[in-house]
């Protein structure tokens, strides 16, 4: 489809583009400054609140949406390939293994249903968000983006993608296609617990998202611990990670958690929470966490 134009609320034209195609997409972004829109369900409130959600500037719309082939789940044997326009209704109802749990968990905490039938994975980590609910689970999958351009295609870790506050490694020419996750041997559990002031459509004041390997013999093999809301960027917590791992799965893990593993989290004050309680939910939350999904262990192979 060719370019049409929309109205903006100050009556200005803005051209607007909606490629069918993934080739002519890249062909519009190699020449133009264009505002990339999938979902859109951040674009109204990026324009009417652009302070607190990134400047954003009034220029051509490229609606990415007809894109077919950024859509759905496949399996490629060695990792599952998400598109990035999936959206979190997919994949909170997809057949995924074990280990997505917290990525699912996730996928139903955003927003309300209508947000999460329209909103797209890869939308939300270009958003940037301090509070974007599927960062830390994604990090726990240790995701990789696949960014395209007429140049070519290049694949980052997650947390080399997104740099900052509302801060990513992307180019004006590039384009997020895909999210990347290897697969996991052995028995893997995952889970995700999202602290809010209410049951749905909130910002989070603290998100902890947990993916556990445990042997035959009952020990951690693999830990891997994100914490979102708490930072700048949603971070793994690497030093609890290499504390537990070996460790036999049971109720004495939680005395190994204490305030000093996180106290690099560098969380806000605000009107929803303070950064002391957020820094001690975190705590509280990661205890609990680890401690249900060891017993989900115990229960399943009793």
């Amino acid at each position: 489809m060719g370019a049409g134009t929309v109205q903006s609320a100050t009556t200005k034209a803005i051209h607007y583009f909606r490629p069918s195609c993934l080739e002519h997409t890249l062909e519009l972004l190699a020449q133009k400054q264009l505002t990339i829109v999938a979902g859109a369900t951040d674009l109204y409130p990026a324009k009417i609140a652009h302070n607190a959600w990134g400047n954003w500037r009034q220029q051509a719309l490229l609606d990415i949406s007809g894109l077919s082939e950024l859509q759905g789940i496949s399996d490629r044997n060695s990792h599952f390939r998400i598109g990035a326009l999936t959206t979190w209704s997919h994949i909170a109802q997809a057949a995924l293994p074990a280990y997505f749990t917290s990525m699912q968990q996730a996928a139903q905490s955003i927003g309300s249903l209508q947000i999460q039938n329209r909103g797209t994975i890869g939308g939300n980590i270009c958003n940037a968000s301090p509070a974007a609910d599927g960062i830390p689970a994604l990090l726990c999958l240790e995701a990789q983006v696949e960014l395209s351009s007429q140049s070519g295609v290049r694949v980052l870790r997650l947390d080399e993608f997104v740099l900052g506050y509302r801060k990513t490694v992307l180019q004006e020419d590039e384009l997020v296609t895909a999210i990347i996750i290897p697969k996991l041997a052995g028995r893997a559990l995952s889970g995700f617990e999202k602290l809010g002031s209410r049951s749905s459509l909130v910002i989070s004041i603290v998100m902890v998202a947990l993916v556990l390997v445990i042997n035959k013999q009952q020990q951690i093999e693999d830990i891997r611990l994100a914490i979102g809301a708490c930072s700048e960027v949603a971070q793994r917590m690497s030093a609890l990670e290499a504390l537990l791992k070996g460790h036999t799965c049971g109720a004495e893990l939680a005395k190994l958690i204490t305030p000093g593993h996180f106290s690099g989290l560098t969380p806000i004050d605000d009107m929803r929470a303070s950064a002391d309680y957020r820094r001690h939910c975190a705590e509280e939350i990661s205890r609990r966490l680890l401690l249900s999904l060891c017993q989900q262990q115990k229960c399943h192979h009793a």
